[in-house]
């Protein structure tokens, strides 16, 4: 890639950003002064302007970051430069946080800057005392410390580490964007915190493979460049299902495309597709005439990455844009103001139509997270099992069909009817805990999805760390030994019944949108520990025999049982200041309700448990580490 072409997609990228931002604001009536109380024309145009930058910062820093986790070698020198440009990015991304937040200060109070107590008073209680400052507050001391932790951490694993925490800035900001009205709030902030977090990996992947061109060696730039590639696909589909959801939730209907905020997200749109466009290109033409280093084609292709970037400029400035028009949605909800319901005070949502037979597969309620990640688990299975049938290699179908189940429960359970009326019927929010501590992990099991990883996912050569690798490290980690012991196992689901129906995590676990996120991803995670030390077939350090196996799974039944049995038999109602105040006038009493909950519990357990204890006895004790041994036992020398 020449020079001029390298340094040309950046500026374009910057270029465009800051034109196309000043175009939205001027198109979504952001940059015309507010009828009462406006901050002024530094503020409206200083605080999308900072936003920019944030975005900007944050994408090269954690796209960059995510570049050297998976696509990068870490004996190179690619591997030194890049972590020096995630720092410098994380620098400017805590600069340009430090001005968002004041502009954001200065915006929502609209204050003239003093250098008087008062002002130093107001500015330390916006921080610190509310949650869009406490936000910013928090966003920009992470990347601060990601900062410092680029220059000191050089490790592979801690590098991802710091990715993870990267990516965790953002999402303090995104639950601060449109809520798009009490009803579609979770939606709306889970839909934009998938938004930003892909994009930045999109984008500043991008940009990272351009800046770091000087510093890839000879033959390196076509192999980095196909890795981005797969990340690249992976995050536009993301971008692409969140951009729809987000949108649909924010406009409401299709009239109100006409709207500016429309106008804003069809120019956001046709600016995907075009990406869309561009993205198809490099997979089937510029990634494979740069691995064949056609000299030739050096030009065109820097051209061609340069107009890819002025394209995300200015889906990033739109984007910024959007942040500071106001949406459909939310002038209508300004409009309404009917007495809340009890259902709404508790859960800021309107209580949903009485629980019929026919909803139990009519109703959803999109938790994007989980669905995103249901497609994903899905895809890359049936991929793998494509691999190796293209290898001539065979692959049981009763394990696809297991798996393809297995993800399917899952997303019902997190996106379907259960979801949706969890929080209104403790029988439902008990059937979820059965779903996806038992059911889920059943299915899940016995498809072998490590052994398959292991087996159709190349291995690489240079050191860097692809899925095939992290996968070894995760099987061959002490902390992964430790959790696969079956003793661990059982104790953690029966741990788990417990404290899911019987603490104070009952309560986090239905009212709150994170307490939600960890019971169900705790419940899959120590469901599948369970079930993998009976009977998985993916490999382990440490199989126990027959007679420790029935042991361990008579332990999870009779506590399965003695809660379940509780449950259906007490007087007295958990949660009633939440179930009992719902104020529902459909469907069984609340006590009733958890009484049939208890019992869905103990069927689904028990059942779950007998199938286990049938599968034992036909494993009999033989330990059946599967195809995966081989390849377990080749991977040992995996850099930590």
């Amino acid at each position: 890639m020449p020079r001029l072409t390298r340094l040309a997609g950046p500026a374009l990228l910057v270029l465009a950003a800051f034109l196309s931002l000043l175009a939205a604001l001027a198109l979504g009536g952001a940059a015309a002064p507010l009828p009462l109380a406006d901050p002024g024309a530094v503020v409206r145009f200083g605080l999308p302007i900072a936003t920019l930058l944030v975005d900007l910062g944050a994408a090269l820093t954690i796209g960059t970051l995510a570049l050297a986790s998976f696509a990068l070698a870490p004996d190179r020198p690619e591997w030194g430069r890049a972590l020096d440009l995630a720092s410098g990015a994380a620098a400017f991304w805590t600069i340009a946080s430090c001005a968002t937040g004041f502009f954001t200060f200065l915006s929502v109070a609209n204050v003239r800057v003093t250098l008087d107590d008062t002002f130093g008073q107001s500015l330390a209680f916006f921080l610190t005392g509310t949650d869009l400052g406490l936000a910013w507050l928090v966003s920009t001391l992470i990347a601060a410390a990601v900062t410092v932790l680029c220059f000191a951490v050089r490790n592979v694993t801690l590098v991802l580490l710091v990715t993870l925490l990267a990516g965790g800035a953002l999402v303090p900001i995104a639950q601060q964007g449109h809520a798009a009205g009490a009803s579609s709030h979770v939606q709306a902030v889970t839909a934009l915190a998938v938004h930003i977090l892909a994009a930045a990996v999109w984008l500043g992947g991008l940009l990272a493979v351009v800046l770091l061109r000087p510093a890839l060696e000879r033959g390196r730039v076509g192999v980095v460049l196909s890795r981005y590639s797969t990340l690249a696909l992976v995050c536009f589909t993301a971008v692409a299902v969140s951009g729809v959801v987000s949108a649909q939730i924010r406009i409401g209907s299709w009239s109100e495309l006409g709207s500016p905020y429309g106008l804003l997200v069809v120019v956001k749109s046709v600016a995907l597709l075009l990406l869309g466009l561009f993205g198809v290109v490099h997979r089937r033409v510029l990634i494979a005439r740069v691995q064949n280093r056609l000299e030739a084609q050096r030009a065109p292709f820097g051209w061609f990455v340069a107009a890819e970037l002025a394209v995300l400029g200015v889906a990033s400035g739109v984007a910024a844009a959007l942040g500071r028009t106001e949406t459909p949605v939310a002038q209508s909800v300004l409009s309404d103001t009917a007495a809340l319901t009890p259902a709404e005070v508790l859960t800021t949502a309107k209580l949903p139509p009485e629980f019929t037979p026919v909803r139990w597969l009519s109703t959803a309620n999109v938790d994007l997270p989980w669905l995103l990640l249901s497609a994903f688990l899905v895809s890359v299975y049936v991929v793998g099992v494509v691999r190796l049938r293209r290898r001539g290699e065979a692959w049981p179908t009763r394990r696809v069909v297991s798996w393809v189940l297995g993800v399917l429960v899952l997303a019902w359970a997190t996106s379907g009817a259960p979801d949706v009326y969890e929080r209104y019927l403790m029988s439902t929010h008990l059937l979820v805990l059965a779903l996806v501590l038992f059911v889920v992990p059943l299915l899940l099991v016995p498809a072998a999805p490590w052994t398959l990883a292991l087996l159709a996912v190349g291995k690489r050569t240079d050191g860097s760390r692809g899925a095939r690798e992290w996968a070894l490290l995760v099987v061959q980690s002490r902390f992964a030994a430790l959790l696969s012991h079956p003793v661990a196992g059982a104790a953690l689901v029966a741990l788990s019944v417990w404290a899911w129906t019987s603490t104070p995590l009952q309560r986090w676990a239905v009212e709150s949108y994170a307490g939600h996120t960890v019971f169900v991803l705790e419940s899959v995670l120590v469901g599948w520990l369970f079930v993998a030390s009976l009977v998985g077939r993916d490999p382990v350090p440490l199989r126990a025999g027959t007679g420790v196996r029935f042991g361990l799974l008579g332990l999870v039944a009779a506590v399965t049982a003695i809660v379940a049995t509780i449950l259906a038999t007490s007087s007295a109602l958990r949660l009633a200041a939440w179930y009992g105040a719902l104020g529902r006038t459909w469907g069984p009493p609340p006590l009733v309700d958890q009484q049939i909950g208890g019992v869905v519990l103990g069927v689904v357990g028990l059942v779950v448990c007998a199938a286990l204890a049938v599968g034992v006895l036909r494993e009999g004790g033989t330990s059946s580490l599967g195809e995966g041994r081989g390849v377990l036992r080749e991977g040992r020398g995996v850099r930590r």
